[in-house]
């Protein structure tokens, strides 16, 4: 038979690098990593014979088989799975598919040496190629169900490997690791003895739906040896096992290898339902965000199980989608075992069940959030987006965002620190009437914004919102405790005390008698400026700009142009104080002619200046640039 040879993928082929020549932490992780391959494959079969029965072949007995073997120097791992066919194996071996394994490859090029590039590996895991880090061969011979013919895959983890077809008797995978001498000693990284890879398997594997069989010589009184089949799994899902019964470490190796966690998880639920909707939902929240977390190819979703038989992976229908972020099961005597994704969503006991996990979730996050505020903020500078995503999601669902919006945290003015509402609240004086947020893309740039001058001046503590999402979510809350969300860039942004009410006035009555000089500064920048006019929330600032009321904001704005929708303008309004030099200088320009280029370009020029506080690059930058020239070489 001819053996092909072809090249790794690039990308492949530098992971490949990374995992053989980084000095491994945990060596023993490969063992987990192959045996949660072969139950994913055996999965995989099982669900797909529930529609096509014929695939089995008549062969049920689903099992993981490990033989250590101490003179060929070799450790095999045998599954009877789904197993893969030749475009198959190049496709998930050959190539990396998954966008986890690539942001692991982006996060991998921005480290800047070697002790990262291990901690990375570790983090995010390397699945099947982490055979290499044990191995100085791999052989791996496939054949998929319902397919005659098999395919053997030899690689040395370097840039190439090679194909053929071969003979297997039956379908499913066999791996041949060819082990480093280093792994083949006296110690515990002896992964040629029997009884180090029982105790890996038990310490990593034990809940394993599916019996993991080794074969033991066993000696009887006469000396004779004969070979004795073990199943070393427990094979009772985890799930089913009283709370009281499990230690942490077991949900922690648990998580990690049926959802491919690395470290433990932040938090976990086991929670037991009985009545007229019976379950069991084991969840977690991982101790990081996914990289993929909010773009399109991240597949959100609970595994899905019926009196513990595996029936879906990603069922997305029990939990929102601002839970995106929560990993677990469901397992239900309630639901068949055949039913489809369209019997799902109008499944009243899916929908009864997922409503109490959201419920046990946010009431979980309140609980931490009230006792725990450390362990909370870690919480919400990893997942906090989803939750402000939900609050806009639920823009009308009143009771969503109630359940939502106590669970908010937004950084302030006040020594910089995360705050909720509540204690937002709680800190106003009596006299403040409105709670106040500004937009701007950090912390810092909102504290020089010309507008915080003012708010600083009266010792008013400003919300700040720095994400895109955060005015989504502002808005949609309206508002806390009777107290109503003001956004100080919006244009009808006004403080409650007298003193504001009458400086409002007096800028509404200059507005006016100036009417003609804005009109003509109007005219002068463009269609780009809704309206004109002075203003009276500025203090040494000279120019700033507002928007309207309602529709979207320049954040807003940005947004929706990201998003390739570039028609959601905003209704941009110049505000100038007409207490500052250049307002004067302005009125004089106007004053010697409203055509001149200088008065024009003077108008252009306050426009750029206030885009530019709005951290938005003028549409003429090269214009602007040469005035500014000009008007520095007068």
């Amino acid at each position: 038979m001819s053996v092909e040879k072809l090249e790794f993928q690039a990308e492949t082929k530098r992971l490949l690098d990374l995992v053989v020549n980084s000095i491994y932490t945990n060596k023993e992780i490969f063992l987990r990593e192959l045996i949660s391959n072969a139950s994913d494959a055996i999965d995989k079969l099982h669900f797909e014979s529930l529609t096509n029965h014929d695939i089995l072949g008549g062969n049920e007995d689903f099992e993981i088989f490990v033989v250590p073997d101490e003179g060929s120097k070799t450790i095999t791992i045998s599954d009877n799975g789904i197993g893969m066919t030749r475009g198959e194996v190049i496709s998930n071996i050959g190539t990396i598919a998954k966008s986890g394994t690539k942001a692991f490859l982006e996060k991998i090029r921005e480290s800047e040496n070697k002790d990262s590039e291990q901690e990375l590996i570790g983090q995010f895991g390397v699945g099947f190629y982490s055979a290499f880090i044990v191995a100085e061969k791999v052989e791996l011979i496939t054949r998929r169900a319902g397919e005659n013919s098999a395919v053997k895959w030899i690689s040395e983890g370097s840039g190439e490997y090679t194909l053929e077809d071969c003979e297997k008797d039956s379908r499913g995978t066999t791996i041949i690791l060819h082990l480093k001498e280093e792994f083949c000693g006296k110690d515990e990284f002896n992964f040629t003895d029997n009884y180090v890879i029982e105790n890996l398997i038990k310490k990593y594997s034990d809940y394993i739906r599916y019996p993991i069989k080794m074969n033991f010589i066993k000696e009887d009184e006469n000396k004779n040896k004969t070979v004795e089949v073990r199943t070393i799994n427990s094979m009772q899902p985890l799930w089913t096992k009283n709370k009281s019964e499990i230690k942490d470490e077991e949900y922690e190796e648990f998580f990690k290898h049926q959802f491919h966690e690395w470290e433990k998880p932040m938090e976990i639920f086991h929670t037991k339902a009985e009545g007229t909707t019976e379950y069991t939902a084991l969840l977690c929240i991982p101790s990081h965000a996914a990289m993929n977390l909010y773009y399109a190819d991240y597949e959100p979703g609970l595994q899905l199980y019926s009196r513990h038989v595996f029936i879906m992976n990603k069922c997305k229908d029990f939990l929102p989608d601002y839970l995106r972020f929560v990993k677990g099961l469901v397992d239900s005597p309630d639901l068949p075992l055949n039913i489809s994704r369209e019997l799902l969503q109008q499944s009243r006991e899916v929908k009864k069940i997922g409503k109490a996990l959201e419920k046990n979730i946010l009431k979980q996050l309140a609980k931490i959030l009230k006792n725990d505020r450390e362990k909370y903020e870690k919480f919400w500078n990893e997942f906090g987006k989803s939750l402000k995503i939900g609050v806009y999601n639920n823009l009308y669902d009143e009771k969503a965002k109630d359940d939502l919006k106590d669970l908010l945290l937004f950084t302030t003015s006040k020594e910089n620190k995360l705050s909720t509402l509540a204690e937002y609240v709680e800190r106003m004086p009596e006299s403040q009437k409105k709670i106040y947020c500004a937009v701007g893309s950090s912390p810092e740039t909102i504290s020089q914004m010309p507008q915080m001058e003012l708010l600083k001046e009266r010792g008013i503590e400003v919300i700040y919102l720095t994400e895109p999402i955060d005015e989504f979510a502002a808005e949609a809350v309206k508002k806390y405790s009777d107290k109503e969300i003001q956004s100080i860039n919006r244009e009808d942004f006004e403080l409650d005390d007298e003193e504001s009410k009458k400086e409002k006035t007096v800028a509404e009555e200059m507005t006016k008698s100036h009417e003609d000089l804005l009109k003509d500064v109007k005219n002068a920048i463009g269609e780009e400026v809704f309206e004109v006019r002075l203003t009276s929330r500025l203090k040494s600032g000279a120019v700033c700009l507002a928007t309207a009321a309602q529709g979207p904001s320049l954040n807003m704005e940005k947004t929706f142009a990201a998003m390739n929708n570039p028609f959601m303008k905003a209704m941009r309004i110049l505000e100038i104080n007409p207490n500052h030099e250049i307002f004067k200088k302005l009125s004089g320009l106007h004053a010697l002619g409203k055509d001149s280029a200088e008065f024009k370009d003077f108008c252009k020029l306050l426009y750029a200046q206030a885009l530019l506080i709005e951290g938005i690059m003028p549409n003429n930058s090269v214009e602007i640039a040469n005035k500014i020239a000009d008007l520095m070489t007068r």
